[in-house]
């Protein structure tokens, strides 16, 4: 009654489209967030099997998910808690983005109970203002990764940071702080194999901060990270169509109130269909009155209330059947909406649309990996 279908050979193709993209850096393919809604372990799956280099995931939990299930990829992880102890992340050789001295002094401790040595990538805040060591605590986190490196619990695989996106001029202010840091840090004697700040947008942007390593998140699920750019520009093949079928059709006259609110009201008989999807799919309560759905190759607007588990399109005469296929969005060169046009109905963006998508959804796969 309702289905995600996942493109998992549209997801290896991103990849390679945008690898090619790049000066020959290692690319970090992003799954956090159960891979931005399109299931974390069979994309994990698809991406070790094309070639992906590494696995990016926001917390340690997402990471042994991704060990449990097989996947050997070297995996970064990057958000942790405050009283985090990271033995079970170092006993499964997860690598561990760190921002401050306490957190490296933690995962010293827990590598010294493992008898084993952590692998960490540091991070610096160049101007985002989110995780990472702000310029003013940098020394302090070089110097205390020094002495851990020297007593041998740790090895400095990499520095890292994240743009912000602004603007060009803020871009290239970041990428300029970003080498700087590196730079400090190979003064202090630390020794790292890789760089990585870029991550879709900035991939495509800045071939001059590619580095050693480029994160690959939302373009791979064949979204544009930008507004004003379509996928298709970038060859990006989008990965998600939601659909579901109608349940109940009925004829109704004139003038009656459809929904909560009487949003709408019919003008002349109509058919009436019912369309088994709410917010509690993650269908955003907003997108009435303003969002489109495609049935029978034909565009229909959702002017009644999105409520919890449903929504009704006025079909007016049009000839339609319970059963039929509605498609919420996928991809445009289909003729369908896409999720651009629904986030931009929605003031949101494509990432939020598709990371939300859920609830009662049942998930179907195309090239899934056994």
């Amino acid at each position: 009654m309702r289905e995600l279908i996942i493109d998992l050979d549209a997801i290896a193709k991103n990849l390679g489209t945008m690898r090619a993209k790049t000066n020959g850096a290692l690319a970090l393919a992003v799954v956090k967030a159960d891979a931005y809604g399109h299931g974390m372990i069979p994309v994990a799956k698809k991406l070790e099997a094309a070639g992906a280099d590494y696995l990016g995931v926001a917390d340690i939990n997402e990471a042994l998910e991704l060990r449990e299930a097989g996947i050997d990829l070297p995996i970064l992880a990057w958000l942790h808690a405050a009283d985090e102890n990271f033995i079970a992340a170092i006993d499964a050789g997860i690598e561990l983005g760190l921002a401050n001295v306490e957190q490296l002094e933690r995962v010293a401790k827990a590598a010294a109970h493992l008898g084993r040595v952590a692998r960490v990538h540091l991070k610096v805040d160049t101007g985002l203002g989110r995780n990472g060591a702000s310029e003013f605590e940098w020394p302090a986190v070089l110097k205390t990764a020094h002495g851990l490196v020297a007593e041998g619990f740790i090895q400095v695989v990499a520095i890292f940071s994240h743009l912000s996106c602004t603007s060009e001029a803020d871009d290239l202010r970041q990428i300029a702080r970003f080498e700087a840091a590196c730079v400090l840090a190979k003064n202090v004697g630390l020794d790292f194999e890789l760089r990585h700040l870029t991550a879709s947008d900035g991939l495509l942007r800045y071939p001059q901060a590619h580095y050693e390593m480029v994160r690959i998140g939302v373009a791979l699920y064949g979204l544009s990270p930008f507004v004003e750019n379509t996928a298709a520009e970038f060859g990006l093949v989008p990965a998600m169509t939601a659909t579901a079928k109608i349940t109940q059709t009925k004829r109704v006259a004139d003038g009656e109130g459809i929904s909560y609110g009487y949003l709408h009201r019919t003008n002349g008989e109509s058919t009436l269909g019912l369309v088994p999807v709410g917010y509690a799919e993650g269908l955003p309560r907003n997108a009435t009155g303003k969002a489109s759905v495609s049935v029978n190759q034909k565009t229909y607007a959702i002017n009644s209330r999105v409520a919890m588990d449903q929504f009704v399109i006025d079909f007016g005469n049009d000839k339609v059947a319970a059963g039929d296929l509605v498609t919420i969005f996928g991809d445009p060169a289909a003729g369908v909406p896409s999720a651009d046009e629904l986030a931009a109905a929605c003031d949101t963006i494509n990432y939020e649309i598709v990371t939300r998508m859920g609830g009662r959804f049942k998930r179907s796969y195309l090239g899934e990996i056994a």
